[in-house]
């Protein structure tokens, strides 16, 4: 298989633009600075989040779970959507399923137990190895060292960090991430595709438009609380990426990021990975 035939500087400028939240989401939706952080204030519902530009074919959409609430049924939900958030005259309060019933949508709910959706007679491929670099969808290869959830940094998060990358932790749980992409199909169409910890569920949806612009959606619903926005580099590392990797080198442990004399936002890139 190869790579999707996407220049890396071009990739990479485009998830450096879309790797954000965009400014239209749910009433009960706020950004931190960044714009990268979506948490969800009151209620379970109306936490509705787009990501800020439209999604370049193979492009992933990654979250991670930051914060989870007691007390509420159900779960993060994300997808795809051809309708600009900015065209929207109000954000519907659910994505499911007042978004989907406005048509040209694709969303589903993550549950404990997700599986990939298989259509009737087709034969289930390997998914690979969770510790092989690289994720392959189509023609898309992703680093797969990014897309798997890690400990929460602390003293001795390190030690945890080969556990982690054994892609263990539940869908649900907090530090895990989940990804939405979609990948051209040869009739013209795209299939959806949804990523859990570093694994292919495959083809969610499938006829997807490729002609129009398909924006990422992320529904922050019910005990998800908290989710964080994890930019994949594609190709040669972004400088933002090289700053981080040098800073981890000559530090003890990460918690020790905070005390660094560093901007707040440059902290928090090198404290999430």
């Amino acid at each position: 298989q190869g790579q999707l035939k996407i220049a890396p500087s071009a990739m990479a400028a485009r998830c450096r633009l879309a790797a954000r939240f965009h400014h239209i989401h749910g009433s009960n939706i706020r950004l931190d600075a960044s714009h990268t952080q979506a948490t969800r204030v009151e209620s379970f519902a109306n936490g509705l989040c787009f990501s800020q530009e439209p999604l370049a074919p193979g492009q992933i959409f990654l979250v991670e779970i930051e914060e989870k609430e007691l007390g509420w049924c159900g779960h993060l939900r994300v997808g795809l959507t051809a309708h600009d958030p900015q065209s929207l005259e109000v954000v519907p309060e659910y994505s499911l399923p007042d978004l989907v019933n406005m048509g040209d949508t694709w969303v589903f709910a993550i549950t404990r137990n997700h599986n990939r959706v298989v259509v009737e007679g087709e034969e289930v491929q390997a998914r690979g190895r969770p510790w092989e670099p690289f994720l392959l969808i189509e023609r898309v290869r992703i680093p797969r060292d990014t897309l798997v959830g890690r400990s929460r940094p602390s003293r001795y998060s390190h030690i945890l960090d080969d556990l982690y990358k054994m892609n263990v932790l539940p869908p649900t749980a907090r530090r895990s991430r989940i990804g939405v992409l979609y990948a051209p199909q040869p009739d013209g169409t795209a299939d959806m595709h949804i990523v859990i910890n570093g694994e292919d569920m495959g083809p969610s949806a499938r006829g997807l438009p490729t002609t129009r612009p398909l924006y990422a959606v992320v529904d922050v619903f019910a005990s998800t609380k908290s989710v964080r926005v994890i930019p994949v580099d594609y190709g040669f590392p972004s400088l933002q990426t090289l700053c981080r990797l040098v800073i981890q080198k000559h530090i003890v442990h990460r918690l020790a990021i905070d005390g660094l004399d560093l901007p707040p936002l440059l902290k928090s890139f090198c404290q999430h990975e």
